[in-house]
């Protein structure tokens, strides 16, 4: 109410506000496609409106002033540049700043100012643009094979506000009865028969005919038909000859003059493989391998790798796909920063040059800032330094070396002192990356494995952790295969070996031994060990997950196991190699899942589900302190503070009932879901309500944690759950996120005493649980 009456009041005479539209009659039907067919829309009022932003903009907008504001940039740079005739180099940083000074005013000129920008212009009724929607509506029935559809509004005006009902008389839905082909090119004609998208029996669909001439133009561009285009292809659609009932006949025309299409075959393949160096032709050299000829002024590049990511050979038929993977191969070896592919038809021949222009070979980045952790949930200060070296031995390799240098807070002590240490990270690592896999077979099939962009890389650094409780010092090695598939990436460790040595502290080693007294193994993750697991990374990505606003999902399963290797020696062996370090045996998996479900173009649902196992087993039925699970945090159970839920109702209380937040909590098991609504609100603004829930659990009972034992009859009683708001600021290059979050239900509370609604809930025992948390993240949460 007090929306409509805030609006309303900028209204002038005979104007309307357009508050509210529906449809009729749209049962069956996408909701989505429906929705981007109204011409006009309401203006958004939940949370706020946001039209007095955009009339506050209006009052002081005028065009004549910023058009004379322009006039006056062009002429006091011009005036600039002047003065500077014979300074190239000041012409062009003068002329760049009076460009990016004219598209700021050009952009104000479209756009409006940025209250406008920010703002929503006041949704006025139009009539004409609702007998267009009307229209639209129609179409889209048409398109979708109801051929007598009707459709018609009918509006409602109150209080100078206008509602707009659309209704659908759909009718019933035209089928595809007879589908026919017809050419003058019988190999054409042939080709083309086969997997059709369009079949009997189907609902005439206008989509699946788009879809079918698709089909056969890339069948025809895949196949050696390299000058045909969609013209070409001709669609008679004759609904006359039985009710409800469509027959299609698929044209497929030759050019004039012509009965059948020409099929090219490549004659030659020529790739200059540094094509950003312009040099006579006679200062380049000629290099043939495998029927393709390589130019370069110096020789550079591996001709047997680079043949493994070419699919253009003489004597093939053209194919637009194998262009295309070409491309695409060349690109993701990070060692051309562009690559063309242009094709000589003259002469009845098809010759085709590629053309490659190399990245730098050496190249280094610094960065320095206030960074923020997510696990941790305190800024501080860091540095990376990253250093790479393309090609290195002239197989295609990069060399990389990636440091990191950073200080981040942590909460130490109970809640009641408030008080913060600092946790210190130095890492360094350096990888070797082949564009190949590194096996022991034939260079044939390592050449026809180049569609899945093959990969071995060569790991080893050093990550060294200094916290208040203990430092770590972790050296590892690995060596992984990546590929890739479509929209699936795979990462497979052959192995992964890390030597890691610990030193606690004093207080924490009192914690440890309590713990151990009481039967806990978590003091063996402290003492020095050998960790070797292999691994397999499964990442599949559903339309674009995280790229855009639009249906989507992503998919991530881990799959590890621990000491694989080590398994094959007795244990007799083992405990004398590793005489005075632990090693260790597990199996780990994780299953993490994604979406994104638009609602309306500023309004998006978004949820993920997290379930994750981890079981140690062996001499001494422990996991590596890496390996375990943690919940709580800014991509977690946001009421949470990092690594401090649970396990199961664990209640974390020291001997002198204070909540004690010093302590990290991990488990076994991990089971998450999280559910957030996100809406812009103006701008580069974003807001969101969320909801999370879960927790981590251990597999046996431990008398130093009590209650933190999955257990089949009690965990969903053991159930997390926190929910809050969120602030997201988009500034395109990155997205800065506040979360405040409240606990819903705390299984650390008693039974009885753990909904935040509950009659016991308020205890003095729990005062000190922190009901309201604070999370500051960088990018979204998942």
């Amino acid at each position: 109410m007090l929306w409509s009456c805030s609006s309303t009041r900028y209204l002038k005479d005979g104007e309307y506000l357009l508050i509210k539209q529906k449809i009729k009659g749209s049962k069956g039907l996408d909701s989505e496609d429906l929705e981007v067919l109204y011409r006009q829309k309401p203006n958004i009022r939940f949370p706020v409106s946001y039209v007095w932003l955009y009339q506050w903009g209006l009052k002081n907008y005028d065009t004549s002033k910023i058009q004379q504001q322009k006039i006056r940039i062009t002429k006091k740079y011009e005036a600039k540049i002047a003065k500077h005739v014979n300074n190239q180099r000041k012409i062009n940083n003068l002329t760049t700043k009076m460009l990016a000074k004219q598209k700021k005013k050009d952009k104000k000129l479209t756009e409006g100012n940025w209250r406008m920008r920010s703002g929503e212009r006041l949704a006025v009724y139009d009539s004409l643009i609702t007998n267009e929607t009307t229209g639209q509506f129609k179409k889209y029935l048409h398109s979708k094979g109801y051929f007598h559809a009707k459709t018609f509004h009918e509006v409602k005006i109150k209080n100078r506000k206008a509602s707009v009902t659309y209704t659908l008389e759909k009718g019933i839905a035209h089928q595809f009865e007879k589908i026919t082909y017809q050419s003058t090119d019988s190999a054409v004609l042939i080709l083309i028969q086969t997997n059709s998208l369009l079949e009997t029996g189907k609902d005439y669909d206008q989509n699946l005919i788009t879809d079918e001439r698709e089909r056969i133009y890339d069948l025809l561009k895949n196949n050696g038909y390299y000058d045909f285009n969609k013209q070409y292809i001709v669609f008679e659609v004759d609904t006359l000859k039985r009710r409800n009932f469509a027959n299609i006949k698929t044209l497929i025309n030759t050019p004039q003059g012509k009965t059948h299409h020409k099929k090219f075959y490549i004659d030659s393949v020529i790739f200059r493989t540094d094509a950003d160096i312009t040099l006579l032709k006679n200062d380049r050299s000629e290099q043939h391998f495998n029927e393709i000829t390589y130019e370069h002024y110096k020789k550079r590049f591996s001709k047997r790798v680079l043949d493994s990511k070419l699919f253009i050979y003489p004597g093939r038929h053209y194919s637009r796909k194998n262009v295309f993977d070409t491309q695409r191969q060349l690109a993701n070896l990070d060692i051309f920063r562009l690559v063309t592919v242009n094709y000589d038809t003259a002469g009845n021949k098809m010759d085709v040059r590629i053309f490659a222009s190399p990245l730098k070979k050496f190249e280094m980045s610094h960065e320095f800032g206030l960074g923020v952790n997510v696990t941790q949930g305190f800024p501080g200060p860091f540095y990376n330094v990253s250093f790479k070296n393309r090609n290195i031995f002239g197989g295609l390799e990069i060399l990389e070396f990636n440091g990191r240098v950073g200080v981040e807070g942590l909460p130490v002590g109970g809640t009641t002192e408030k008080e913060i240490d600092k946790s210190q990270q130095i890492s360094g690592n350096f990888s070797l990356t082949f564009p190949q896999f590194i096996i022991p077979f034939g260079y044939k099939l390592r050449s026809k494995l180049g569609t899945i962009n093959p990969k071995t890389r060569i790991t080893i650094g050093d990550n060294y952790v200094k916290r208040a409780d203990y430092t770590r010092n972790n050296i590892s090695g690995s060596v992984a295969y990546q590929w890739q598939a479509k929209n699936k990436q795979f990462i497979f460790t052959l192995d992964e070996i890390s030597i890691i040595n610990s030193t606690v502290s004093e207080s924490f080693q009192t914690e440890l031994d309590q713990r151990r007294l009481q039967g806990s193994n978590l003091f063996r993750s402290f003492e020095p060990s050998v960790v070797s697991s292999i691994s397999l990374l499964t990442n599949i990505n559903f339309n674009k997950y995280g790229e855009q606003n639009n249906k989507a999902a992503f998919l991530k399963i881990f799959l590890e196991s621990g000491g694989t290797s080590l398994a094959l020696l007795e244990s007799a062996v083992l405990d004398k190699i590793f005489t005075n370090q632990q090693y260790y045996q597990y199996l780990k998996f994780n299953f993490d899942f994604r979406r994104t479900l638009p609602i309306s173009r500023i309004t998006t649902l978004a949820y993920r589900l997290n379930i994750g196992v981890a079981k140690p087993y062996g001499s001494n039925n422990v996991l590596p302190y890496e390996k375990y699970f943690f919940a709580g945090g800014s991509s977690g159970i946001r009421a949470w503070r990092p690594r401090r839920l649970g396990p199961g109702s664990y209640n974390h209380l020291t001997d002198d009932n204070t909540y004690d937040i010093r302590i990290e909590q991990f488990g076994e098991i991990l089971l998450q879901t999280s559910v957030e609504l996100r809406r812009n609100l103006f701008g580069f603004v974003d807001g969101a309500l969320f909801l999370d829930a879960g927790n981590i659990w251990i597999f046996d009972k431990q008398s130093d944690r009590l209650g933190g034992d999955f257990d089949k009859n009690r965990f969903y009683k053991e159930i997390a759950v926190g929910g809050g708001v969120g602030l997201r600021f988009d500034f395109s290059f990155l997205i800065l996120r506040f979360d405040g979050a409240f606990k819903i239900v705390d299984p650390a509370r008693p039974e009885g005493a753990r909904f935040v609604f509950s009659k016991n809930y308020k205890n003095t025992l729990y005062d000190a649980q922190e009901p309201f948390v604070f999370n500051l993240g960088i990018g979204f949460p998942f």
